[in-house]
């Protein structure tokens, strides 16, 4: 029977593991322009009175959640709640039709965009006149070709534990840059 040296083994996954997480997330490190643009976006939503409808079926409402969470409650001393809550059922047009007011922001997670309730959800909330972002994977499926979206962007991966970890770094970043801009609120014209 031949030995195995676990130290190596062990070290060879972890850097297995890391090399598929690395390109995902330097992609979505140079979609800071468009990460800004959403946050932005975003802020003059808050700053006029609008609230955020998260949106997300199957895994991704775990991350619906989590940011909901993050923006009802923030965790940073000095950093206002902000209106934020889950469309029940993960979202759906009627939900959004029900729910969604033209100052709010539609927010949707989906590991490769293809769910079609995610689909007519976002379309009902352009529609509608909602700031839409979607936080996606793959190539960004059915999702990122509706019509009228506003913000896009995409982790090109098609594991979806890559797309979730990175889905995550993108909210906190978005959550936080909400509140940069919330905090200067000349830039908010």
């Amino acid at each position: 029977m031949t030995s195995v040296d676990l130290t190596e083994l062990t070290a060879g996954h972890v850097a297995t593991a890391f090399a598929r997480r690395s390109a995902p997330i330097v992609a979505l490190g140079t979609d800071a322009d468009a990460l800004a643009a959403a946050c932005h976006a975003m802020a003059r939503r808050f700053h006029r009175g609008g609230r955020l409808l998260a949106l997300g079926t199957g895994p991704a409402a775990a991350d619906v959640a989590h940011v909901v969470v993050e923006f009802v409650h923030p965790v940073i001393v000095g950093k206002r709640a902000l209106p934020a809550l889950a469309l029940p059922g993960g979202g759906s047009a009627a939900a959004v039709e029900l729910f969604g007011e033209p100052e709010d922001i539609a927010l949707a997670f989906s590991a490769d965009g293809g769910a079609p309730v995610l689909v007519e959800a976002m379309a009902a909330a352009a529609r509608r006149g909602l700031l839409t972002v979607a936080l996606l994977g793959g190539d960004g499926g059915a999702v990122a070709r509706v019509p009228g979206l506003d913000h896009v962007i995409v982790t090109p991966s098609d594991d979806p534990r890559v797309v979730r970890e990175a889905q995550v770094t993108a909210y906190h970043v978005l959550w936080e840059l909400v509140h940069v801009f919330l905090d200067a609120p000349e830039v908010l014209g």
